[in-house]
């Protein structure tokens, strides 16, 4: 019989709800701006591996012809699926005095925009406008 008079409340109160909810807002909070970082940065990983194989066809290029290609199918580069980034080349010169340029300019919106890197002849990689901090 006292059992049918102890009656046991099951459930969560409404303050121990909105305290989970605010501790999860405030993951989200530290999380999302982190990941979004990351995720910016994974992609400027595919503007310095063309940058890097656009260079060495360019040398390979070299080998043959004495001088750089001037556009990116003399050299035999083009990129499959959707790119980040569109992708130039600027050579002049033969021999010796040889000499190109290859840029990265990024495509798209989001956190990309205006992000640009470029690579040389001596093989220097700079990243003239980081939008990945």
């Amino acid at each position: 019989m006292l059992s049918r008079i102890r009656r046991k409340d099951k459930g969560f109160t409404l303050i121990e709800l909105m305290i989970v909810v605010a501790i999860i807002g405030i993951l989200a909070a530290i999380a999302i701006p982190n990941f979004l970082n990351y995720q910016c940065k994974a992609k400027q990983s595919e503007a310095k591996s063309n940058l890097g194989t656009i260079r060495t066809s360019q040398e390979a290029y070299y080998a043959e012809k004495d001088s750089y290609g001037g556009a990116l199918t003399d050299i035999g580069f083009a990129t499959k699926g959707n790119a980040n980034y569109t992708y130039g080349l600027n050579a002049s010169g033969t021999g010796t005095s040889a000499a190109f340029t290859a840029t990265a300019g990024a495509t798209g919106g989001g956190k990309l925009v205006g992000d640009t890197w470029t690579i040389d002849n001596t093989g220097a990689l700079a990243n003239l406008t980081n939008k990945c901090q």
